[in-house]
């Protein structure tokens, strides 16, 4: 009865594990859409690889001492074999972790120079540079270039590089778009640069990754990526509708709470610059020059 009890718990756990997983959306750093992000997704799947094959063989090694010593009945007065140590057993179990450990930093470190610097075969091409502002609890996308401003949207073109500049009206937030790359920190006594790129277009979803008070939950952002044709008739569009944004207008944007999509033309980086600090790259140092002309921001320059 014991048996036929754990049998039936076993089969109920598993079906009901299957039948929650069945309900589970794919995951988004697993179903890229730019370079930056296949190659961390890779990453990950490498990790996930070596971890199950740690796993399967300490499982596999933990039935086999289960099995081959367990208890049995002996003399009263049996005592154990002494043994040493052994020196192969020892080297395996040692050395194995350490090539384990230093083959995932040596592709760690490989994978952050390559998602650091210009997305991999965009490297010759000129990015399409974006402010990332945050504030609480919103998003603001300066194109300081088309002289447009969305917010808590973002519309980008594929197969263009495209460079984020990121920093905060509030609390550290965190830039994220899953399905293109990795997070990055927006600060506000500093500017990021985040490189990316979209290779189809499609919608994606972005969000502040980093906890940043009771509104944090909401604080995402749609990204649609579109062909540059597409894109290029976008930025006709607004220019022609959109309302000039205002710094009084912007003012009131950056009180806390939260709004809907809203869309502007000018940006608030000619009343309301970046912080003057910015990380080094020679990737950004050409589009840094030519986004001073639209900013008016002369401690930009590096």
């Amino acid at each position: 009865m014991h048996k036929k009890g754990i049998k039936a718990a076993f089969i109920s756990v598993f079906f009901t594990v299957i039948t929650v997983l069945s309900g589970c959306e794919p995951l988004l750093v697993l179903d890229p859409k730019g370079p930056q992000a296949e190659r961390q997704a890779s990453d990950i799947l490498l990790s996930i690889g070596i971890m199950s094959i740690i796993v399967i063989v300490v499982f596999a090694l933990l039935v086999y001492m289960l099995v081959k010593y367990r208890a049995s009945k002996q003399k009263a007065d049996y005592e154990p074999p002494h043994i040493e140590g052994n020196l192969w057993v020892e080297v395996i179990m040692v050395g194995i972790p350490v090539l384990i450990v230093a083959f995932l930093s040596y592709v760690s470190v490989q994978s952050n120079y390559i998602v650091e610097a210009k997305p991999k075969g965009y490297e010759d091409t000129k990015p399409l540079v974006v402010y990332a502002s945050s504030s609480d609890w919103k998003w603001h996308f300066s194109y300081p270039e088309e002289g447009i401003e969305t917010v808590n949207y973002l519309y980008i073109p594929t197969d263009r590089a495209l460079e984020f500049r990121l920093y905060s009206y509030g609390p550290i937030t965190s830039f994220w778009i899953p399905q293109l790359g990795g997070q990055k920190y927006a600060m506000s006594d500093m500017v990021t640069t985040l490189h990316l790129a979209a290779d189809a277009p499609g919608e994606f979803m972005g969000r502040n990754a980093n906890f940043s008070g009771k509104g944090f939950a909401e604080n995402t952002f749609n990204v649609t990526a579109m062909s540059q044709e597409d894109f290029d008739d976008w930025v006709k569009e607004v220019k022609e509708t959109a309302k000039p944004i205002t710094e009084k207008k912007f003012e009131e944007l950056l009180e806390p709470g939260h709004l809907g999509r809203q869309t502007y033309t000018g940006t608030h980086l000619e009343f309301s610059p970046p912080p003057t600090g910015h990380e080094h790259s020679e990737e950004s140092s050409e589009t840094e020059t030519n986004t001073e002309s639209h900013t008016g921001h002369e401690g930009m320059s590096h």
